[in-house]
């Protein structure tokens, strides 16, 4: 019956384990080969074969170029380790560096503008040492990390790699200066000195060092990238934001306006209207700057009663202007506010639109093949400008000054040059010609020839503008090119250099322009100069203005006023 048990034990149940044994063993071997392929990768195994980003560099490069390639990049990012005196590395590694300064430099200011001034002016060298060494120290054993621990020999020294380079993570991420950093700082890097000596003894796989070198230098060039553009991000709404010096100034004497008694603001109407003096007309929304262009010129002047200056402004700074320039006497010239915004004579009034502030770069116009560009600076007139005819209707002539302007000498001069058939007389700016922005302003309707030119110091012919219409001029360029642009932004500067195309009288050795944003002007220049024009973003009222030249502005100050005291005007 045992026997007979036994027996009835089907047939088929042998051959169907068997195929289930061997059904078992080839899926267990294909585990096994799917985790022995990416070894072999991994390890670098294989033969004559990258990974796909670095295959360009077996194919274009021999072995000994890309051997050469590693030694530079290793030797670039060691540490600060005691070396030959005689060695020529550091001199080969930094010669590419200085050669390249001025294309960096441009490069950053076709991307940045002129943030990038600034921030070489204000670049400083990194003077903690014993911080940078840990710093490249980590950067080294983080390169070689990787292909250590790869190696099953080297287990113990890839544990101590791992926990010395967790201990500087973390000691860095608490420091940014030695002063930061703890007492055993220098025993910690004197460990890791020797941990780098004896992970370089280690022979490795150079392709994996110089892969990982490379992943650490773009991550390294990303974070440059990241921090360069939020620190230019800053810079700009640095510049476009009004301090809160000015902002405090602006908001009391607008509250001041409306608490205080009753001023005699008819007292010089007559000579708002009078032909026979000489205007000047001044667009602003800052109390000071304004303040600082009027008083200039009226204390070089040798006559100020001949003087009359019209401040064009917008309707939040309109009764503090007014205050102002009620409260602070500027000799015996006379002073009239205007509410741009709110003007009666006009029809439809618009906002207040400052002189138009632009930077562009191109290659040289006499030779376009050269890859030299250069970048230069401009300001120019807006919108507001081309209200000039209306607004001053029973005027022939006026003399428009920018408010980031100080007069330095007597303008009287000024009233006796002879436009000619020219409507404008500016500063001239012939190192840029209208050729050199032709990707601006198109290919026709203009001589290529011609100069740009400058606001900031303008005398208008009013009678010649309404005869030649150039408003209407303006506003025709201005519809043409926002159709073409499909967008009005940057729109005024082009037509404003092309409806004053053949119209402009140089005014020669009159103004030094530059001063808010070229830390290299010569000071015999600026002192003999009858105008200082600070054309830029680093304008002489904000923190970012250049120090070198904030003492010719700030000496124009009224500083006896008490609300400049209460609003830290003068700190």
């Amino acid at each position: 019956m045992k026997s007979g048990g036994l027996g009835a034990v089907p047939s088929y149940g042998v051959p169907a384990k068997r195929r289930w044994r061997g059904l078992v063993i080839a899926v267990l071997g294909l585990v096994i080969l799917s985790m022995l392929v990416p070894l072999v990768f991994l390890l670098g195994l294989h033969n004559g074969f990258h990974s796909s980003g670095y295959v360009y560099e077996q194919k274009n490069s021999p072995s000994g170029e890309q051997s050469s390639h590693v030694k530079e990049l290793i030797t670039k990012f060691e540490p600060t380790l005691p070396k030959n005196p005689s060695s020529d590395h550091i001199e080969q590694a930094t010669h590419p560096k200085t050669s390249s300064t001025n294309e960096d430099r441009n490069s950053c200011q076709i991307t940045f503008g002129s943030y990038c001034l600034w921030q070489q002016e204000h670049r400083q060298e990194m003077k903690e040492t014993l911080i940078k060494k840990l710093k490249d120290q980590l950067f080294v054993t983080r390169a070689y990390y990787p292909s250590i621990a790869k190696l099953p020999a080297k287990d113990k020294l890839s544990r101590q790699l791992k926990q010395n380079i967790q201990e500087m993570e973390h000691m860095l991420s608490e420091s940014t200066s030695d002063a930061d950093l703890p007492p055993v700082a220098e025993s910690y890097s004197k460990k890791m000195e020797n941990t780098i000596s004896r992970i370089k003894s280690v022979p490795v796989e150079c392709t994996n060092v110089d892969k990982k070198l490379r992943q650490i230098f773009d991550l390294t060039e990303d974070e440059a990238k990241f921090h360069m553009k939020q620190s230019a991000f800053l810079y700009k709404l640095n510049v476009l934001t009004m301090p809160k010096s000015l902002h405090c100034l602006s908001l009391k004497l607008t509250v001041e306006y409306f608490k205080s008694p009753q001023y005699d603001e008819k007292a010089n109407e007559e000579k708002f209207t009078d032909s026979s003096l000489q205007h000047y007309v001044i667009f602003s929304n800052n109390v000071l700057a304004a303040s600082v262009v009027i008083n200039s010129t009226v204390f070089h002047a040798k006559e100020s009663l001949n003087q009359v200056f019209h401040v064009l402004t917008d309707r939040e700074n309109y009764y503090a202007m007014k205050l102002w320039f009620l409260r602070n006497q500027f000799k015996k010239a006379a002073v009239q506010v205007v509410n741009v915004e709110q003007d009666s004579q006009m029809e439809n009034p618009l906002p207040l639109s400052l002189p138009e502030e632009f930077w562009v770069s191109f290659r040289g116009y006499d030779n376009p093949s050269t890859n030299q560009i250069r970048t230069e600076y401009l300001s120019i007139f807006s919108n507001s400008h081309y209200l000039l005819p209306d607004l001053f209707s029973n005027l022939k002539k006026v003399v428009v000054l920018d408010d980031d302007v100080v007069i330095q000498q007597d303008l009287s001069a000024l009233w006796n040059i002879d436009l000619g058939d020219k409507v404008n007389g500016a500063e001239q700016f012939c190192s840029v010609k209208l050729g050199q922005l032709r990707s601006y302003l198109g290919e026709k309707g203009f001589s290529h020839n011609s100069c740009a030119w400058m606001s900031g110091l303008n005398i208008i012919d009013l009678g010649r503008w309404r005869e030649l219409g150039l408003t209407q001029t303006y506003k025709k360029l201005i519809k043409e090119l926002t159709v073409k642009e499909g967008s009005a932004e940057g729109i005024a500067w082009r037509a404003s250099l092309l409806a004053f195309e053949n119209r402009i009288h140089p005014l020669d050795k009159w103004v030094v322009s530059g001063l808010g944003h070229n830390y290299t002007i010569e000071s015999q220049s600026i002192k003999t100069a009858p105008v200082l024009h600070y054309n830029g973003n680093m304008k002489p009222w904000l923190d970012l203005g250049i120090p070198q030249y904030k003492s010719y502005w700030k000496k124009f100050l009224n500083k006896e006023d008490q609300l400049l005291s209460e609003c830290n005007v003068n700190s």
